[in-house]
């Protein structure tokens, strides 16, 4: 790709002032922002995932928001098809991409692509998942570079990368820098900006926020959404607030105790991902917001 294809990346925890950060920059650019973030992407919970409102909307150009039905298990894999399409149309109208949101696994398949490694036999995923014993001693014999960069308490990653070097023959990072290589932003010019603000200011900010929902209308979301009947265990069914809230409407607990749990949720939910940024993700331009 050229050098002359700019994107500007903004990363960052819920409530971190993400969204704002985005729309200045796309005014002060002529950009367009673009959604990473995996619960704002359905149609169904403007409200309780902190969507841009209409009133932002119509300020600059914003895509991947509100895009996908309830009924949709959406993926990664779905996501950066849906990412690229929209980050190529900008480019050839001249405009910059902001992709802005608070989901890991999408920033790092923009950036990394998504490893294409074959079909696993279910014989061998089930042999490493049931083994025991020091399971990174394990994999030290068999893929050192993996063994190396895992730490040796992650059993889920290391297992997986034992299986994927008996299932293929072949490292993981094998496939990972086959990716890498055909990745979308490679070649591309890109602006990192993580938004880290004070632990404390953002766990107030995210209380206060969650609390507002509950004013402007996220319960009575909750309540459409419980109606259309959907499969619990879809990604839509999963999102903070909607246990929580669901639990008042059912009579289970009262309105300020789902208030207070759906806090904790955001709080907790907070914790990782400020955790998956420091691990996941260096380099980044750090900024308090």
């Amino acid at each position: 790709m050229s050098l002359e294809k700019r994107a500007v990346l903004i990363a960052g925890a819920t409530a971190s002032g993400k969204s704002a950060l985005a729309i200045a920059l796309a005014h002060e650019r002529g950009g367009v922002v673009v959604n990473a973030d995996a619960m704002q992407v359905y149609r169904e919970l403007r409200i309780l995932t902190a969507r841009p409102s209409a009133e932002d909307e119509a300020q600059v150009p914003h895509r991947l928001y509100g895009h996908v039905s309830g009924q949709t298990a959406y993926s990664v894999a779905r996501w950066l098809a849906d990412a690229t399409a929209e980050l190529e149309a900008v480019w050839r109208s001249g405009r910059v991409p902001i992709v802005t949101g608070g989901t890991g696994l999408y920033f790092k398949a923009l950036e990394q692509g998504l490893a294409d490694i074959p079909l696993i036999p279910p014989d061998i995923t089930q042999k490493w998942r049931e083994a025991k014993g020091d399971l990174h001693a394990e994999l030290a014999k068999r893929d050192e570079g993996a063994a190396a960069r895992l730490n040796p308490n992650d059993r889920q990653r290391i297992i997986r990368a034992l299986e994927v070097f008996e299932g293929t023959g072949k490292p993981l990072d094998h496939w990972q820098r086959a990716a890498q290589s055909e990745a979308l932003l490679a070649g591309v010019s890109v602006e990192r900006i993580l938004l880290n603000p004070d632990r404390k200011a953002l766990y107030a900010r995210a209380d206060e926020r969650f609390a507002r929902m509950v004013k402007e209308g996220a319960v009575e979301e909750v309540k459409a959404l419980l109606a259309l009947g959907l499969d619990p265990k879809l990604p839509v069914m999963k999102a903070i607030g909607v246990k929580e809230l669901a639990a008042w409407l059912s009579g289970w607990r009262g309105l300020d105790d789902a208030i207070a749990a759906g806090q904790t949720a955001t709080r907790q939910y907070i914790k990782r991902q400020l955790t998956w940024w420091r691990h996941q993700m260096p380099g980044w331009e750090e900024r308090r917001a």
